[in-house]
């Protein structure tokens, strides 16, 4: 169970990395619509899985690699926004989140005639 401060720490860091992936997707990610879907914290704030998904491109597998390339960079930005409200900026993992392409799959077999 999460505490009250993983909670709102994982809402900051979903908050500003939206943001940098919205300000920053001409220049680092070719263009792709880049939402952060969910943010997981450690109890000790040290480290965030960040779970992506990714739209609007053909190759999601390179934009992703794009983005674990340029995760260092990323985290610098995210320093510099959130410095001083969090001691220390947590070491981030992404993952691509496909729930909604499952939920597409699902609906499909759903809709599908018997």
């Amino acid at each position: 169970m999460e505490s009250v401060r993983q909670s709102k720490v994982a809402k900051l860091l979903q908050k500003e990395l939206a943001e940098i992936f919205r300000s920053n997707a001409k220049t680092m990610f070719d263009d792709a619509f880049i939402t952060v879907t969910v943010v997981r914290i450690s109890s000790d704030l040290s480290s965030a899985k960040i779970y992506i998904s990714i739209m609007a491109t053909k190759d999601v597998n390179a934009i992703f690699a794009l983005v674990t390339e340029k995760k260092q960079h990323i985290r610098k930005i995210l320093g510099n926004l959130i410095g001083k409200q969090v001691r220390v900026v947590p070491e981030i993992t992404f993952f691509i989140d496909d729930s909604y392409d499952y939920a597409e799959k699902i609906n499909a077999l759903f809709n599908k005639p018997i």
